[in-house]
């Protein structure tokens, strides 16, 4: 008796080690799509910043034209998205593509129109705004107005936007760089949840200062409150992309681009509810 009084006692603490069923956790970062903005790899070809990407798991990026040029082809630009593909990833949304006049303006919605995109980054001259809501209602390709803070170039926030634009109906919106906002000395997270509807894309990273002296820092070293940041686009229910870009050191980015991805990725499973 004694000796099956052990064997099942063996049994039991057998059976209470061994998990029941394997749990699948689910992670708060895959309420987000995650990004890179195409800029942080500027000195690199596409097929190394491809690789750079896959290597992070990070599914979008956004297509600078030093990779595919404003006059592309129909072929160059299939063959581009082909190269994407094979890497699992998506160059989701064009530019930021600068606009002078308005023949750069056609070019740039002509360009839009072969990629496929429903919505390109722009910056247009303010003198040109009125053209460009004409070229969106003639195209149906929205134009999300990349911002760039208190460096004097043209649309330093979203509220120059929203002030100049007036009619959220129009198609033309913002692609918010969290960063210049910061610089411009506003809560990020406070303009997140008062001009949502005008965010068509994000460019995220940290700053040093709230000032104009302020620089991009890994994700996590710098000011900004990304906890805040990422729980207002949680209260504004954001289905866009949240694409890191990086600044810093051009010729060696990708251990700062991979930090901020991982910093990112833990704030947004850290606010998960």
């Amino acid at each position: 008796m004694k000796k099956i009084v052990n064997i099942l006692t063996i049994a039991l603490m057998l059976a209470a080690a061994m998990p029941l069923q394997a749990q699948v956790t689910r992670h708060g970062s895959e309420d987000f799509k995650i990004g890179v903005a195409g800029f942080s790899y500027r000195k690199f070809n596409i097929d190394q910043t491809l690789q750079f990407l896959k290597d992070m798991d990070v599914k979008y990026f956004s297509v600078k034209d030093w990779w595919l040029p404003l006059d592309s082809t129909q072929e160059q630009i299939d063959a581009f998205k082909a190269k994407c593909a094979e890497y699992g990833i998506e160059g989701y949304i064009l530019g930021p593509i600068y606009m002078r006049s308005k023949e750069q303006v056609d070019r740039a919605f002509a360009y839009a129109g072969r990629y496929g995109s429903k919505v390109f980054i722009g910056v247009p001259d303010y003198d040109l705004l009125p053209y460009v809501i004409e070229k969106v209602k003639e195209t149906g390709i929205k134009v999300a107005i990349h911002t760039h803070g208190p460096d004097g170039a043209a649309f330093p926030d979203i509220r120059t936007v929203v002030e100049m634009v007036k009619d959220p109906s129009l198609g033309v919106g913002c692609c918010m760089d969290l960063g210049h906002t910061f610089r411009s000395g506003y809560d990020v997270a406070k303009d997140i949840r008062k001009y949502g509807k005008w965010i068509y894309d994000v460019h995220i990273k940290d700053e040093t200062a709230p000032s104009k002296a302020g620089q991009t820092w890994e994700m996590g070293r710098g000011q900004m409150d990304i906890k805040a940041i990422v729980k207002a686009f949680r209260k504004i229910k954001y289905q866009g992309v949240i694409s890191v870009e990086f600044e810093k050191n051009g010729d060696n980015p990708h251990p700062g681009v991979a930090e901020s991805i991982g910093y990112l990725r833990g704030i947004m499973d850290a606010t998960a509810r």
